[in-house]
């Protein structure tokens, strides 16, 4: 079983992912706020991201996805919903968490 890298934006942390591994779990290891927002989330967003680098290491977008997606603000090119993604093990990949004030960091 193979481990890639995920840097998470705009935390510039990041974190080792293995072959298999959800992509939101992933990420809650760095952000565990993301859980905070899953509980409050009202609209499906709660684990929508941004895939800058490294999309062809991720699974393919689902249907299930791709609905998820159609029904968010905010969507673009780059969007993808981290809780319906595996981890391949290909190749590394760099993530923008959305729609947290990273200000004060």
């Amino acid at each position: 079983m193979s481990t890639v890298s995920i840097k998470v934006l705009p935390l510039g942390k990041t974190v080792e992912a293995a072959e298999g591994a959800n992509l939101f779990e992933v990420l809650t290891s760095v952000e565990p706020r993301l859980l905070d927002r899953q509980k409050e989330d009202k609209d499906g967003s709660y684990s929508h991201v941004f895939v800058l680098e490294g999309r062809k290491g991720l699974s393919k977008t689902s249907r299930e996805e791709n609905e998820k997606l159609d029904t968010i603000v905010g969507v673009g090119s780059k969007s993808r919903m981290a809780a319906l993604i595996t981890v391949l093990g290909t190749e590394n990949v760099t993530v923008e968490l959305l729609g947290f004030d990273y200000a004060g960091l």
